[in-house]
């Protein structure tokens, strides 16, 4: 089956999604903060708020693709099995007792269990009864053994494509190392993805997919902050060129604040020349232009307005900007509740967070169509429609 991803808004064939299941119940007011999230999701109300999203683009003619379902069947290759359990058992906090013990609970498992554990995580209690050594002792009743995902939500951020390729990224968070882990294998062992050429991968300088957008087929933009290092977009932009797969590559420096931690929380695509964004940050936005040199290593220059780099690399006269809100209090408000992180399904259709009511009305007076989703309980890990959603299929866009 053909994979392909050459922009932000041609019409969307396939995605992968993962619905919001265990991982989130463990989450509680004493780790959440180590594990990315702002508050305790109500987890039955995330779930039908992401049901509600899968349903709608569905009903767009969006094939949807389901991460745990994925990774279960994966997990039917025994070499994937393996591979996914070592992962695991490789953690140095563990020591030899308790790693030996949970090696023995994990060849016990089937496919599902296993996929359950390794995307949910697996308590200290869970394991009993049975001796564990000094590590398992002296462990607190409510510690685990095996951290749960709760970000595997977000599934923009562990892959991305460009073009035919498959880039498993390299996640900066500790909290979320593990769950590259899980997509790579996916890609390296589920049946439908045999063959897929592999683009980047989790043992690489940081680089996160919510700062990667595919501005046009030839062009890429990496934002570069807290989670992606200038490290991380040379490599890539070495690799693609090598690739053939673009002309230029944008890297965008922006702010660290936690609301600004990706390219696409503050910037997103929702026609072949509109971008929707945070105006706060609209006129300050900077970008390198890099571009593969006659031996083919990555040039840089600049920086320059981004806005105009953007336009210039991509041969159109002005990248257009739709605002997130007409006041500073309400753009600010809805850039916190991912105002601008929409998921372009279509050229000048979008899907957006229906409690982001301004932005949408911006949207749809620019005349893009918004397919509104809610989201009081998904926005716990702040992340928007794009950050949930890791496009696989596309048809290619269109001059």
């Amino acid at each position: 089956m053909v994979h392909y991803v050459d922009s932000e808004v041609a019409p969307l064939r396939t995605v992968l999604l993962h619905r919001p299941g265990a991982e989130l119940a463990r989450l509680t007011p004493r780790n959440n903060d180590s594990l990315l999230f702002d508050g305790i999701p109500w987890v039955t109300r995330a779930q039908e708020e992401h049901d509600a999203f899968a349903e709608a683009l569905r009903s767009r003619g969006v094939e949807v693709l389901h991460l745990g379902t994925l990774l279960a069947e994966t997990l039917a290759v025994p070499q994937a099995r393996a591979e996914l359990s070592e992962s695991v058992l490789a953690d140095q906090r563990l020591g030899d007792a308790l790693r030996e013990r949970i090696r023995q609970y994990l060849d016990d498992q089937d496919a599902q269990r296993l996929a359950d554990v390794l995307m949910a995580g697996l308590a200290h209690e869970e394991l009993k009864p049975g001796p564990g050594g000094l590590v398992y002792e002296m462990m607190d009743r409510l510690d685990f053994v095996i951290d749960p995902l709760p970000n595997l939500l977000f599934t923009r951020d562990s892959s991305l494509w460009v073009h035919d390729r498959a880039a498993v990224t390299s996640l900066a968070m500790p909290a979320r190392g593990r769950e590259t882990t899980l997509t790579r294998a996916i890609y390296r062992y589920h049946p439908r993805f045999a063959g897929t050429d592999l683009l980047y991968d989790p043992s690489l300088e940081n680089l996160e997919g919510g700062d990667v957008l595919l501005l046009a087929p030839r062009v890429v933009a990496i934002g570069v902050g807290e989670r992606t290092t200038p490290a991380g977009a040379e490599r890539l932009a070495r690799r693609v060129f090598a690739a053939g797969l673009a002309d230029t590559i944008l890297a965008v420096p922006i702010a660290q604040e936690r609301a600004t931690m990706h390219l696409d929380t503050v910037c997103t695509m929702v026609d072949v020349d509109a971008v929707v964004m945070y105006p706060n940050i609209a006129d300050t936005l900077q970008a390198f232009t890099v571009t593969a040199g006659p031996d083919g290593e990555p040039r840089a220059r600049g920086p320059r307005p981004f806005l105009q780099a953007a336009a210039e690399a991509m041969g159109i006269e002005r990248l257009r900007t739709i605002d997130t809100g007409l006041d500073p209090v309400t753009a600010e408000r809805e850039q916190w509740d991912d105002g601008n992180n929409t998921l372009a399904i279509a050229p000048r259709v979008c899907v957006a967070y229906e409690r982001n009511v301004e932005t949408n009305a911006q949207l749809e007076r620019a005349g893009i169509e918004v397919v509104r989703i809610r989201g009081s309980e998904l926005g716990s890990g702040r992340g928007g429609p794009r950050c949930m959603s890791c496009p696989v299929q596309r048809e290619a866009l269109q001059a």
